[in-house]
């Protein structure tokens, strides 16, 4: 991804409420706001224009993060309609500032968007499918590169939804993988931007530690819920993570690895020993 300047604008000075996204050179620019901005951003000459958005917030029986993803050759009228889903606070648009996207290239980028969006796995999407239209191969080019840009500005308003669970494959100091292993569970991960990934394919203990429960009933919690949605499976006597999972820390990863508390820049080593804390001091 090609380095970029963005610029922030805040119609109302607060950075909680309704901001204006641009990178210079890119024809696109980004609205974001609170839905309770709803009506104020729908007042604007963008949403007059052709577009894609992205709706966010929470399943309120579990917490799970939800996002929308639709386009719309109107924005106005589109987002209008979306008062009756009751989930969503938050919203962010993009548009064309020369207003050149057509209906075949909004419905390319959000099929190309929603395929992220579901490679990254951060979020369940409420919708999942969509056309994928036919585009002239110089047009495929200019939406990916669209998208790319929409990949770079999205975080700055506050979402990872693009964001690999993985983290940036190219970053200045590359993170080795490391490994935290614990009665046969073998488990492997690395820093990223966002925190600490566990690897697909680690493994955990099934069974906690008899002072989980008191001491840290966050592992237990967490744990808990890692199995409820599908992270973690019980197989050949221990949980496989049948995903990249990011958590807060190195500690929490490995809290949930050993099944109780553990310290993460011990836990967790390279493939000669040296622990995280090690070479991170180093």
């Amino acid at each position: 991804m090609t380095s970029a300047t963005i610029k922030l604008f805040l119609p109302h000075g607060d950075a909680k409420r309704l901001r204006v996204g641009e990178v210079s050179n890119w024809t696109g620019k980004a609205l974001a706001a609170p839905r309770t901005e709803l009506d104020d951003l729908l007042l604007r000459e963008e949403a007059e224009s052709a577009g894609v958005y992205f709706l966010f917030g929470s399943d309120p029986e579990n917490g799970d993060a939800l996002a929308y993803i639709g386009e719309a050759e109107v924005i106005r009228d589109r987002l209008k309609q979306h008062k009756a889903k009751d989930f969503w606070n938050a919203m962010v648009v993009f548009v064309s500032k020369d207003e050149n996207l057509t209906k075949a290239h909004i419905r390319y980028l959000e099929n190309r968007l929603l395929h992220e969006a579901k490679h990254a796995g951060r979020y369940r999407l409420e919708n999942s499918n969509s056309s994928n239209p036919k585009l002239p191969e110089s047009d495929r080019e200019d939406m990916e590169v669209f998208l790319s840009r929409i990949q770079q500005v999205l975080p700055v308003l506050g979402s990872d939804l693009l964001t690999p669970i993985s983290g940036s494959p190219k970053t200045a100091k590359p993170q080795k993988e490391l490994l935290c292993k614990n009665k046969g569970a073998v488990a492997r991960g690395r820093r990223t931007e966002g925190g600490f990934v566990v690897f697909k394919d680690s493994t955990a203990v099934v069974a906690e530690r008899p002072s989980a429960e008191a001491q840290h009933p966050f592992v237990v919690a967490l744990r808990k819920k890692l199995v409820q949605d599908g992270t973690l499976v019980e197989r050949e006597g221990f949980f496989l993570f049948t995903r990249d999972t990011e958590f807060d820390s190195p500690s929490a990863a490995a809290a949930v690895i050993h099944g109780g508390g553990a310290n993460g820049l011990t836990a967790w080593k390279d493939a000669s020993g040296k622990s995280l804390k090690e070479l991170e001091e180093g």
